[in-house]
């Protein structure tokens, strides 16, 4: 095969088709001149002669005509293998993703993609993997189809789109002192009990440098990985967590939290999702895609499933 262009079985075709080097030029939309070295390098390829000259026309030989099936069948097979793919509709795809979703999307989020999918694409299951896959290049290697939440790149390959822009909130229980405080002040917030989430047990943040700078310090009563076990836990005792105000708004709802606004400048979280090149035109893939960009929406204008 390393001599051979492939490019000469459609040559070969529409001349043993035509039987004419014109008529063959003009249905691959190339020059006679053109056609006419393509059938001289046939000949040679072959050995034979294949069309041969009859008056004004063209003739096949023997060999070509014991040819023009096969030649013909490899080509059709040859277009349909890089014609756009007619594959099944997603909509009926059977098919399994790895999703690796930040923890609050998985109590918040990911139900409304769950029935959302059960409508739109029911062949479609979701697994979800630990975040501490986190750490390894996920999405490269192909562990993960799909990673929704804070997305922290170091692939540059990897394609990213941006969900939701969030903003934090403090939340409380009922009985709490501050749940009836009607403007907590940046004071009352760091004398009171906090709650950190943080997945590398970190108590020390941007809430701290923030306080910091306004010469107060915050108490730290518990590091927990997730905001699902914070929440939980506020629900539970008198400390203070901190939460995306919208994204998180039917857990805070579950479980009877107060918000109030953190009273200082905080940075907005990114919510957005990512995935591998390889898996950019999967037509299944583009569905979950797109499904996860609407029901993501959803959540963030807080309308009802």
């Amino acid at each position: 095969m390393d001599y051979i262009d492939l490019n000469l079985i459609e040559a070969l075709d529409a001349l043993l088709a035509e039987n004419s080097v014109t008529k063959a030029a003009a249905r691959l939309h190339t020059s006679a001149p053109a056609m006419s070295r393509a059938l001289a390098r046939l000949r040679r390829a072959f050995d034979d002669p294949l069309l041969v000259r009859a008056g004004r026309d063209l003739v096949p030989t023997p060999r070509a005509l014991e040819l023009r099936g096969e030649v013909h069948a490899v080509a059709t097979r040859a277009r349909a293998l890089f014609a756009p793919s007619t594959t099944a509709d997603p909509r009926t795809a059977v098919r399994m993703f790895d999703l690796q979703v930040t923890d609050m999307l998985s109590t918040t989020f990911i139900p409304s993609l769950i029935d959302d999918l059960r409508v739109q694409a029911p062949g479609i299951s979701l697994r979800l993997r630990p975040e501490t896959l986190e750490d390894v290049p996920a999405l490269r290697e192909g562990l993960v189809d799909l990673e929704i939440g804070s997305i922290r790149l170091a692939d540059p390959e990897i394609r990213t789109e941006t969900l939701v822009t969030e903003t934090l909130i403090g939340a409380v229980r009922s009985e709490h002192p501050l749940a009836g405080v009607k403007t907590v002040t940046p004071r009352q917030f760091a004398e009171t009990d906090h709650i950190v989430v943080s997945r590398r047990g970190r108590a020390h943040g941007p809430i701290d440098e923030q306080l910091a700078d306004l010469g107060l310090r915050r108490r730290v009563v518990a590091v927990v990985p997730t905001f699902a076990s914070a929440l939980f836990l506020a629900s539970e005792t008198d400390v203070v967590c901190v939460a995306p105000a919208r994204l998180a708004r039917r857990m805070l709802e579950t479980l009877g939290l107060r918000t109030f606004p953190i009273p200082f400048t905080l940075p907005s979280v990114t919510v957005g999702m990512a995935w591998h090149p390889r898996n950019h035109h999967d037509r299944t893939h583009q569905l979950l895609r797109e499904r996860t960009r609407h029901i993501m929406a959803i959540a963030a204008d807080g309308v009802s499933r």
